[in-house]
């Protein structure tokens, strides 16, 4: 099991906020099915202010570029991701296009 953590920003708007909060209450059908083929088997996405942090737990063979090959192909999650970017704006140190970015950990507490 892999495990990622990711950040994105929102749109400083509190009624869009909450409309983000609506749909991700019941995400589409054929969007929690093309997570899971993907190879993700666990996601939180957690809130503080604008700033959103995603926690996935993937099998091991999981890999960015093939889920975005997957992505890229399935018309139902080009439409669920251009609604989602309505919501969502870039980090200040994205890429250019760049959406969800990859966290590094920097600390792990271990018994």
């Amino acid at each position: 099991m892999k495990k990622y953590c990711l950040a994105v920003d929102l749109v400083n708007d509190p009624q869009m906020i909450e409309e983000y909060e609506e749909y991700h209450k019941q995400i589409w059908p054929e969007i929690e099915k093309s997570i899971k083929d993907a190879g993700i088997s666990q996601m939180e996405i957690y809130r503080l202010g604008e700033r959103l942090f995603m926690i996935m737990e993937t099998e091991e063979d999981f890999s960015f570029e093939n889920k975005a090959q997957m992505d890229a192909s399935n018309a139902k999650v080009q439409e669920w991701e251009e609604l989602m970017w309505k919501y969502q704006k870039a980090l200040p140190s994205a890429k250019p296009g760049e959406k969800w970015v990859l966290m590094n950990k920097i600390f792990a507490l271990k018994e």
